[in-house]
C-alpha cells in the first residue's frame, strides 16, 4: 500500500492502523467516512461497560475510522484498563484509537492518537513527552486561527464543531458553513464535522467538502448501532 510522505504525518503509516486511517480518510467514490467519536463510558453507562464493548464490537467492522474516548471518567472506572480494552477490540480491525486532551495516558496504554479540544500550549513537549509516533487533531470553530494554527504545526486532522445543536456538544457555537469552506483553501489534510449530526440532518451538509462526521449518541444510544452506522453512510 502506498505511503504519505512522513513528513506529512505524524504516525508511522507502515503499520496497519496508520494505513487504515491513510486509506479510509479517503472518499470512497461518492461516499465519505464515518467517525465514532466519543463518550464510550458515560452515554450509555447505566448499561454497563459490556454493552459498550459489545457494541464496539460490533460496528468496528463497519466504515469506522477511528474511536475516540471521552477524558471525562467515572470516579469508579479505571482509565488505564477501559483505554487498553478499547484499543484492543480496536486494533483488532486496524482502527486508530483517540483520547481526548489526556495525552499523559500514553505512557501507559497503546492510545494511537489525541484529540485536543483547544490549541496545546506547548505542543512539541508534548511530542516529546509521548516520545513516540501518534495522530493529532484539533477541534476548530468559527474562528479560522485555529485553522492556521492546525495547518502550520501540521495536524493530522481538524474537527468542526457543532453542525447542529448538539447536548454533548453544548460548549460549542453553530458553525458556519462559510467557515468550513475557507477552511479548506487552508487546512489541506482531513477535515470532519460533529456535532448534532443525524441521518436525516446529514444531507444538510452536501454542499461542504469534508472527509468525514462524528456520531456519539447517534450510535452509542441507538438499538441497533450497525443499522446506525449504514443509515449515517447511505445518507453521506
Amino acid at each position: 500500500m502506498k505511503t504519505r510522505n512522513p513528513n506529512c504525518w505524524n504516525i508511522n503509516y507502515k503499520t496497519h492502523i496508520g494505513q487504515h486511517f491513510q486509506k479510509h480518510v479517503k472518499k470512497d467514490g461518492n461516499k465519505k467516512q464515518l467517525v465514532k467519536s466519543g463518550h464510550l463510558f458515560s452515554d450509555r453507562s447505566n448499561d454497563g461497560q459490556c454493552a459498550v464493548f459489545r457494541i464496539l464490537k460490533e460496528v468496528a467492522s463497519e466504515k469506522i475510522v477511528a474511536i475516540q474516548i471521552w477524558d471525562h471518567f467515572k470516579q469508579e472506572q479505571c482509565p488505564l484498563t477501559l483505554i487498553n480494552e478499547v484499543c484492543e477490540i480496536s486494533h483488532s480491525f486496524s482502527i486508530p484509537v483517540f483520547i481526548n486532551n489526556k495525552w499523559e495516558l500514553f505512557k501507559t496504554t497503546k492510545l494511537d492518537g489525541v484529540h485536543f479540544d483547544e490549541i496545546p500550549e506547548d505542543l512539541e513537549l508534548i511530542k516529546k513527552q509521548i516520545d513516540r509516533n501518534f495522530l493529532w487533531g484539533l477541534t476548530c470553530n468559527n474562528d479560522l486561527t485555529t485553522v492556521r494554527w492546525a495547518a502550520d504545526n501540521n495536524a493530522d486532522y481538524i474537527s468542526f464543531c457543532s453542525m447542529f445543536p448538539s447536548l454533548s456538544a453544548n460548549s460549542c457555537e453553530l458553525v458556519v458553513f462559510d467557515t468550513i469552506k475557507e477552511a479548506k483553501t487552508i487546512f489541506k489534510k482531513p477535515v470532519f464535522l460533529a456535532g448534532g449530526i443525524t441521518p436525516e440532518n446529514i444531507r444538510e451538509l452536501k454542499e461542504l467538502d469534508f472527509t468525514g462526521v462524528a456520531v456519539i449518541s447517534g450510535i452509542m444510544k441507538s438499538d441497533d448501532p450497525v443499522t446506525a452506522v449504514e443509515a449515517y453512510y447511505n445518507n453521506l
